[in-house]
């Protein structure tokens, strides 16, 4: 059963993948420090719970950062704190390319105090994930059954894209889901399943 519809999310998203960072360094007179990594498209998330312990995974769907990219600028930030760039698209020392199914990102490392702390710990590979803060603006849900356990997929279809931040923990967050469209299409499913149920009986009435 699916359910496709516009979710406004009161506050940004975050998200951390695992993602094998790459990191790259010159040694001419202008020293450039870069690190690379992508967000797959189409992609399962590893298992996440919401409030009442249901299982859920999502996807990103290819293109849902399409529109946000044209019109918006994305950072980078260590850690997700905004004290802390490293980047911006802007001054183009983050480099986005949107491709059909990923998302590849360059961020060249700064000669400051936070940038060279961030450049040995990812060197050491302390750091080693990626996480990015995305405003979802439409999503899909769906339901289906994975080896006799029901899951709740989210797709996200269009979303704005704010930050890319490496970060120590590339993990998705378990426990912390708890979007107003999952209740609604959780109650949209209920109330299919039960308009089938009174269907079904008054079929079987009817043959008596």
């Amino acid at each position: 059963m699916e359910m496709d519809k516009k979710s406004q999310m009161k506050k940004k998203e975050t998200r951390a993948i695992p993602v094998k960072l790459e990191i790259r360094e010159t040694t001419e007179e202008n020293d450039t420090r870069t690190i690379t990594g992508a967000i797959k498209y189409d992609t399962d998330s590893a298992e996440m719970r919401d409030w009442y312990g249901d299982v859920i995974i999502e996807q990103i769907a290819s293109g849902a950062f399409d529109d946000s990219l044209k019109n918006r600028d994305v950072v980078g930030l260590w850690s997700h704190n905004t004290a802390q760039v490293l980047g911006n698209t802007k001054s183009g020392s983050l480099r986005i390319e949107n491709a059909k199914g990923e998302l590849r990102f360059e961020l060249d490392i700064p000669n400051t105090s936070v940038g060279n702390d961030a450049w040995e710990l990812i060197k050491r590979g302390d750091v080693d994930g990626v996480s990015f803060g995305m405003k979802v603006t439409k999503d899909k849900w769906s339901s289906e059954k994975r080896e006799d356990k029901k899951i709740y997929k989210r797709s996200i279809l269009n979303a704005e894209l704010y930050e890319i931040s490496p970060v120590a923990f590339p993990a998705y967050p378990s426990n912390e889901v708890s979007a107003r469209s999952l209740d609604d299409f959780k109650q949209e499913e209920k109330r299919a399943a039960d308009e089938y149920k009174k269907r079904k009986l008054e079929m079987e009435l009817e043959l008596l």
